[in-house]
């Protein structure tokens, strides 16, 4: 198996109304034909910490029961990318800067689904936030030294600007973050082929210094930073489709390390 645990469909009326919107917002995405530059990338990281919190609420239960389905894997990753899309669309037409009213409104949504999430830990009794917070320093300051690093010993990848950075950062910070959850808060992988990278380590001689994981937090950090410097010429060559591509890059490394920080966070 290479899918997660959890993963499923939503009931078949939710399936078609997102098939539905999603189909024809990629089309009125294809008729706009609006810019990507740096600064959208950079904003759309709002919106992925708000599909990763909004997973975090339907595997606690905290989530209205009226829209649980649409926030099940891989449902809310959808279901976040129509809602931006959409918002995308309506501020491109709009005499708005762009850019800032798009982070705007995820900013508003990110930290509403917080807020739900934060609640319900604090509710539980359950809300221990300093282990996540750690990851969560850790993993940003990894990845913006292997960002530098990279950039130092290939300069062509600076090419890949913000997007490029995102992803690096995205990628190290999913791996500390299952890291520590894994050696520190007794937490479990549920993507099989994360997991035998992860079971692999542990049976290295290395393990009981470094813990289990660590075998995964360098596999995270090579993946992320070897996709962008191979995307790099993309971005030079057509910078919209290759920043979208390193926004999924990105997307795909910071939602898990999102959710795993919120819901360690609130679920102690």
């Amino acid at each position: 198996m290479v899918l997660p645990a959890g993963f499923a469909l939503p009931p078949l009326p939710y399936l078609l109304a997102l098939v539905v919107a999603g189909g024809a917002l990629a089309v009125a995405l294809w008729r706009r034909d609006p810019a990507v530059s740096d600064r959208l990338v950079l904003a759309l990281v709002l919106w992925m910490l708000a599909g990763a919190w909004l997973h975090v609420l339907h595997v606690v239960g905290a989530a209205p029961g009226a829209i649980d389905p649409l926030l099940g894997t891989p449902a809310a990753y959808l279901t976040t990318a129509i809602l931006a899309g959409a918002v995308w669309l309506a501020v491109d037409a709009g005499a708005v800067a762009t850019e800032r009213a798009f982070a705007a409104v995820g900013a508003v949504v990110a930290a509403l689904v917080l807020a739900v999430g934060v609640q319900w830990g604090l509710a539980e009794g359950t809300f221990a936030p300093a282990w996540p917070a750690v990851a969560a320093v850790l993993g940003v300051a990894v990845g913006i030294a292997v960002w530098l690093g990279l950039r130092r010993a290939y300069p062509g990848v600076g090419d890949a600007g913000a997007a490029g950075a995102l992803a690096v950062v995205a990628h190290s910070l999913d791996g500390i973050s299952t890291a520590i959850g894994i050696d520190l808060l007794g937490a479990t992988e549920r993507t099989p082929l994360s997991r035998a990278v992860i079971e692999f380590g542990a049976t290295l001689p290395t393990a009981e210094l470094l813990g289990s994981a660590w075998l995964f937090v360098l596999v995270k950090l090579a993946l992320g930073a070897g996709i962008t410097a191979l995307l790099a010429e993309s971005v030079r060559e057509a910078p919209r489709q290759g920043r979208l591509l390193l926004a999924f890059v990105a997307a795909v490394g910071l939602g898990p390390g999102a959710h795993n920080l919120l819901l360690f966070s609130i679920m102690g």
